[in-house]
Formats: C-alpha cells, sequence, structure tokens
C-alpha cells in the first residue's frame, strides 16, 4: 500500500474543500436543513455540475468519472468536515454501487448516466430499521430482516408481469426527496424464502413518504408505506442480494470512515481556536495542562482514524478491483473485506464522538446552545452509530467474522 496520495486525490480535495467553503457555511448549513427536501438542490447541481461527485465512483461508460472508492472517501471526508446536507451518501454511496452490481443493461444503462449528472437521486430503503444489518455490518445479513415468512418488513407478490410491494421501512435516508427507490423485500412465502431488490419511482401510486424528525438534522430520514405499490425487480430472481449488500456494506463504511474523520477533524479544530482565544483567570482557557492534555488524546484519535480509514478505502478499492467479483457468498467478503470498513468506522466514529463530546464540554455553555455548530457535531457521532453501528456492535461483527474467539480456544 502506498500511503501517499497521486496528484489527482489532492485536487478532488483541494477543490471541494473550496467549492464547500463557498456554498456550506453554518448558515447556508442551516437554511438548508429548514427546506422541505433537508439540503440545498442548488449545492448538489454544483457538486455534480462541477466536480461529477455523485458519479466519482461509477465508470465512464455510465457517464461517471471512474475513480474508486478511494477517492470517493476522500471527496467525503471534504463533505464531512462541514457536515454538507446532500443526497451524496444515499445516491452515490448505497444506491449507485447496487444498481452497478446487480442491474441489467438495460437498468444501468437508463439509471446511472442520470444518477452521475446529478439529475436523478436515489435511496437504499430496508425495513424497520435494520439498515446496519442489511449491510452485515454488525451480524450476518442472512437472516429475516426483509421480512421472513409472511408478515412483517417488506413482502413482494408477483402481478402479472410485474411485481407488487407492501409493508414498512422506517429508517430511510432521504427517503423523503429521492426520485427512485430501491427497496429490500422479502419474496417467496416458506417455501422458496429469498431477499430480492426492487427499484419503486418516487411518484409511484401507493407510496406514501413522510419526513421524520431525526436526532441529525443534517441526515434526513423518511418513512415508506408502500401499499400495494409498483415496482420493477432489480435485475433477475438470481441475482445474490446478500452478498452485493455485504460487499456494499464493507465499501461504504470505509467511505463513511472518511466522513466521520473529516467531521471530527472539523469539530477539534473548532474546539481549539476557541480555547486559544477564550480566556478564564487572566489567560487563555488553552494554556491550561489539563486542556492541552484532552485535546491532545482527541488529536491522537483523530489521526489513528485517519489511518484506519485510508486503508479501508484502498483496501476496499483494492478488492472491487476482481478479487471480491469473484468471491462467493462464503468467500473473501465475509473473510476480509467485511472486516477492514468496519473496523475503520467503529474507529472513526469513536474518534468522532470524543472529538464532539469535547468540544461542547470546552466551549462551555454555548456549546450545547442551538445558535452554536458545535452540537451538530455531537448529533451526528451519536445519529451515525444508531444507524450503523455502534462501535462495539461493529468490532464484534469483525471478531466473530475472523474466528478471533475460536482461535484463542484452539491456543489455550
Amino acid at each position: 500500500m502506498d500511503a501517499g496520495f497521486t496528484a489527482e486525490q489532492d485536487e478532488i480535495r483541494r477543490t471541494l474543500r473550496e467549492l464547500l467553503r463557498a456554498h456550506c457555511g453554518p448558515a447556508e448549513l442551516r437554511a438548508a436543513l429548514d427546506t422541505p427536501a433537508g439540503h440545498d438542490p442548488a449545492l448538489w447541481t454544483a457538486l455534480a455540475e462541477h466536480l461529477g461527485l455523485p458519479g466519482l465512483a461509477l465508470p465512464e461508460t455510465y457517464g461517471g468519472v471512474g475513480c474508486s472508492v478511494t477517492e470517493l472517501a476522500l471527496a467525503c471526508e471534504e463533505t464531512g468536515r462541514c457536515l454538507a446536507p446532500s443526497p451524496l451518501l444515499a445516491t452515490a454511496i448505497l444506491a449507485a454501487p447496487l444498481l452497478l452490481a446487480l442491474g441489467t443493461d438495460a437498468q444501468r444503462a437508463g439509471l446511472l448516466p442520470r444518477i452521475a449528472s446529478g439529475a436523478l437521486t436515489a435511496t437504499l430503503a430496508v425495513p424497520g430499521t435494520h439498515l446496519a444489518t442489511a449491510l452485515a455490518l454488525t451480524g450476518d445479513n442472512a437472516g429475516d430482516w426483509a421480512g421472513g415468512g409472511r408478515a412483517g418488513g417488506v413482502q413482494a407478490r408477483r402481478a402479472g408481469d410485474g411485481w407488487r410491494l407492501y409493508g414498512q421501512a422506517d429508517q430511510v435516508l432521504d427517503g423523503h426527496s429521492a426520485r427512485l427507490l430501491l427497496v429490500a423485500a422479502h419474496a417467496g412465502g416458506f417455501a422458496r424464502s429469498r431477499t430480492l431488490l426492487f427499484l419503486v419511482r418516487g411518484d409511484a401510486a401507493g407510496l406514501v413518504r413522510t419526513r421524520q424528525t431525526s436526532l441529525d438534522a443534517t441526515r434526513p430520514q423518511a418513512r415508506l408505506q408502500l401499499r400495494d405499490t409498483e415496482a420493477e425487480l432489480l435485475g433477475g430472481e438470481e441475482a445474490d442480494v446478500l452478498t452485493a449488500l455485504a460487499a456494499l456494506g464493507d465499501s461504504a463504511a470505509a467511505v463513511l470512515a472518511g466522513e466521520a474523520v473529516g467531521a471530527a477533524d472539523r469539530a477539534l479544530g473548532l474546539t481549539v481556536a476557541y480555547v486559544r482565544q477564550r480566556e478564564q483567570f487572566g489567560r487563555p482557557v488553552g494554556s491550561f495542562q489539563a486542556v492541552k492534555h484532552r485535546l491532545a488524546d482527541v488529536y491522537v484519535q483523530v489521526q489513528a482514524a485517519r489511518s484506519a480509514a485510508c486503508y479501508a478505502a484502498w483496501a476496499a478499492a483494492h478488492e472491487s478491483g476482481g478479487a471480491a467479483r469473484r468471491a462467493s457468498l462464503e468467500g473473501r467478503w465475509r473473510e476480509t473485506g467485511g472486516r477492514v470498513g468496519g473496523l475503520a468506522l467503529a474507529q472513526a466514529l469513536e474518534a468522532l464522538r470524543s472529538a464532539s463530546a469535547e468540544g461542547i464540554q470546552l466551549h462551555g455553555g454555548i456549546g450545547f446552545t442551538w445558535e452554536h455548530e458545535a452540537h451538530l457535531y455531537f448529533k451526528r457521532a451519536c445519529g451515525d452509530e444508531l444507524l450503523f453501528g455502534p462501535a462495539h456492535r461493529l468490532r464484534a461483527h469483525a471478531a466473530d467474522t475472523a474466528r478471533l474467539l475460536e482461535s484463542a480456544e484452539v491456543a489455550m
């Protein structure tokens, strides 16, 4: 592994940081959160037209830039730094890779170029609160999380040449505004029980979308109710959806780790700047040794998390080059890939929680007020742990996958 960044990667980070500094300051962020969509369409258009961010990791064949997960993770480190509210996570990190991996030629050709241009936003809808389970981040995703048996979750049934869906998904990122939904649903009853993915238009009849009040306002979520809603099967019935979701979980975790590192670094920077100018007992707060020690510990955590995130992004990009595609259901994704991304995400989430918590405390009374931005970083840390973690479960699943406890028992 080459730990250095290429000139192209440095340029992506520099250009994106400048654009976000100009268009996504604290005032713009708060204004965007109050809109019905929960993000600024003008910022999304700028990210798409100036940088090609929605298609950064998509092949050039479909209008993408042709970069890898590594570049996407570096870009998300910058968006995480300012908590940029956009459909990037739902569209480019969760939905687009599944369309690329499982879609038919016609589905890819019809949808991916529109996603790459920013004209089409999409998201992954998983029943209940099982997103981390579906992505195999906190446990095996081969269970009945999609709605096993004949009730619960989201059920799919044939209707002539198409499919109809009914059920509910409760925590769908950007589910209230996405124009395309990739819905995980259970099909086949008891005899041929399986999980499939379906394409549902945002304006489909029988689809009720309600924006929820979420802990992290910068990640808007929605409840989806599917009432005999028309859907199109993604790929074919023979598609290995569980393996695709597990592979997606690893790459998404690597990108999310980079995003969390960016947020943690920014939270730490805000705190350092504040304690340098805030005076108490006639001297800056940052001059007290106890404050220095606490911030030094956070700095070490953030740098360790950055190293782990960079390695996870590099590993995910390396795997997607060919080896992972040849892996079987119980092959390399579950042996190595699914472990690296989850561990990096656990490290990054802990760094973000520490940086944001120390930031609130060292800012004093202003730190937890709505007017200051410090609380937004703490809410991002807590919200991400609820969606994709928590850290101890990410590590526990990695240990189970690597069979560390079995190895220890054999050694004894």
